[in-house]
């Protein structure tokens, strides 16, 4: 079951917010309604189904890991169950991808060198084992705080920017006895 893919990133219209709410809400993706409507400005590409539904959804966001000191978007996707296993998450990924890096490559400056993803999908992890998947250029960089793999993929020709400062957690500067 194929479907379209159409980018949206930074064209959320009222409608398709309505549309985002109502597609998480109708597959209970996100439980929190303030949650959804943020995310739902997020969005990077949506696809629907051959009858013009809404079917699945990437979102991203701008994080810095501490590790990385680089920003990079939190990249997330979600189909609805009729679409899983269908052989579309590399494909709606790369498409997701390609309009981020356009999108940076038309900034003054990049906000952000790549993607960043959290498998949450436990067939996907365990789909992905290798530390560098060439197919669709993700590599591994290890786990997050909640178990799961992290992935990164970075755009083509990413120059790494000034590390971002780390933030001083209270009592950080206090010495260990």
């Amino acid at each position: 079951m194929a479907f379209d893919i159409t980018p949206v990133w930074k064209q959320v219209t009222p409608e398709l917010k309505t549309e985002l709410l109502a597609f998480w809400e109708r597959n209970n993706a996100l439980g929190n309604a303030a949650q959804a409507a943020q995310r739902a400005d997020q969005a990077v590409c949506v696809s629907r189904d051959d009858n013009g539904e809404l079917c699945g959804v990437g979102t991203a966001v701008v994080r810095v890991l501490p590790r990385l000191r680089q920003p990079m978007y939190y990249y997330r996707q979600f189909f609805a169950e009729a679409q899983r296993g269908q052989r579309q998450t590399k494909p709606f990924a790369m498409r997701a991808k390609q309009v981020l890096q356009e999108y940076n490559a038309a900034l003054p400056a990049p906000e952000a060198l790549g993607l960043l993803v959290e498998l949450e999908s436990k067939l996907l992890a365990t789909h992905y084992k290798r530390a560098h998947a060439p197919e669709i250029g993700f590599t591994f960089i290890g786990y997050s705080p909640r178990g799961l793999q992290l992935h990164v993929s970075y755009f083509e020709g990413a120059v790494l920017l000034p590390p971002v400062p780390l933030r001083r957690r209270a009592g950080a500067g206090a010495r260990r006895h």
